[in-house]
């Protein structure tokens, strides 16, 4: 696209420093510090555009495009991004639907929710994404415990409770141009793991296209515009969490920049040949994407799967290259090496690995890449109390 990369992070060793052509030495974390170094920066070489990648920093980015006169979402807007309470919030009041949710102040707030309830519940951080912190109340576990776990994950001491509403979880991505949403993908999020990591929330992987009828993904694309609109995004990308349950879609959450998880980098690239990444860019530029552009070129089938070895000393792994060149395997990476550390920490679990295959349908992509799964074994060695779950 002929254009200069400016990265910035709080960490001199980041390896995002040895691929861009310029860094600023400023935390994402930190709107502040980011804004301050980007002005300086600003000052001896133009800056044309701000965009966040796997990095939950809507305020920062807000922050540094409002300094610059740059492109960009309003400050309200991600004070609502950051904010899963308060967008949740904004969105019940405005009538989209939404999971019935409260706040905690405390243990003892949340343990008389929870003899109360007359519906599946899930503690949450406020002002954290992913699933770290996230835990379901289902019997046995403790809400004193659960809100001590998800506070523990918040940023700022946030904590929310919400129904947990059973049924298929898709995952959208959105593109908006002056208010005008244009949903690119919707994929299917595997949950199974859910059942071996109980009680948190765990993903292990999704699946393109999606399988459910057109009819409800038209209803999904809608209220994604509709809650797009609500939380005030003019211009940008947009990724929704939706459930699909007995009430149909109900939107769990939404982030205003692009998530990381490969969905955008490598799924709907290879399932439609749309490049999301470059579309963002140039709405970053103040730039309008070519229609043609978001438009399916292709539809193929994509699944994504995760690898959770059992807690514990990584003593071997193998299988690495056979899986590695399985029929219609486009990636396959292995975070974990003899001597790394699994940890039985649950409320932060993070998958070893990860694999993703293409198919001419969405069901051959599935057993490309749980066939590429079971080729690789990580052996661990367990060791003491520390690599045991703590729930």
């Amino acid at each position: 696209m002929g254009l200069r990369v400016l990265v910035s992070d709080g960490a001199p060793d980041a390896p995002g420093f040895r691929l861009a052509d310029a860094g600023l030495l400023a935390s994402t974390g930190d709107p502040e510090a980011t804004v301050e170094a980007a002005r300086a920066y600003a000052a001896r070489t133009p800056v044309h555009g701000v965009l966040a990648v796997a990095a939950d920093v809507p305020q920062t980015v807000a922050a540094v495009t409002h300094a610059l006169g740059l492109p960009g979402i309003s400050f309200q807007t991600a004070h609502l991004a950051a904010d899963r309470l308060a967008m949740m919030d904004r969105l019940a009041a405005r009538g989209v639907p939404v999971p019935w949710h409260a706040a905690v102040a405390s243990r003892s707030v949340l343990e008389t929710l929870a003899r109360r309830a007359d519906r599946p519940l899930v503690v949450k951080p406020a002002d954290a994404r992913c699933a770290r912190g996230v835990v379901r109340l289902v019997r046995g576990v403790d809400p004193g415990w659960a809100y001590e776990v998800a506070f523990a994950e918040s940023p700022r001491g946030s904590v929310m409770v919400e129904e947990f509403i059973p049924g298929s979880w898709v995952r959208t991505e959105t593109v908006v141009v002056h208010g005008r949403t244009t949903t690119l993908a919707l994929s299917d999020c595997h949950y199974e793991p859910c059942d071996r990591f109980a009680p948190f929330v765990v993903e292990g992987g999704s699946e393109l296209p999606s399988r459910l009828p057109p009819a409800v993904l038209d209803r999904i694309t809608g209220l994604v515009a509709e809650a797009a609109r609500t939380l005030g995004v003019q211009r940008g990308t947009v990724q929704g969490d939706l459930v699909v349950g007995p009430r149909g879609p109900v939107l769990v959450d939404m982030i205003a920049h692009l998530p990381g998880g490969y969905l955008c980098t490598h799924e709907i690239p290879l399932s439609t040949g749309i490049n999301i990444v470059a579309a963002a860019i140039h709405l970053a530029l103040g730039e309008e994407p070519e229609a043609a552009a978001l438009r399916p070129r292709w539809t193929g089938g994509v699944a994504r799967r995760h690898f959770f070895p059992s807690p514990g000393t990584v003593v071997a792994v193998r299988g690495i290259a056979e899986a590695a060149t399985g029929e219609g395997v486009a990636l396959l990476e292995v975070g974990v090496v003899p001597g790394a550390r699994v940890s039985g920490m649950m409320s932060r679990i993070r998958p070893a690995g990860v694999v993703i295959a293409v198919g001419d349908t969405r069901e051959q992509a599935v057993a490309r890449a749980e066939a590429a799964v079971a080729r690789v074994r990580i052996v661990t060695q367990t060791a003491g109390p520390a690599d045991a779950p703590f729930h």
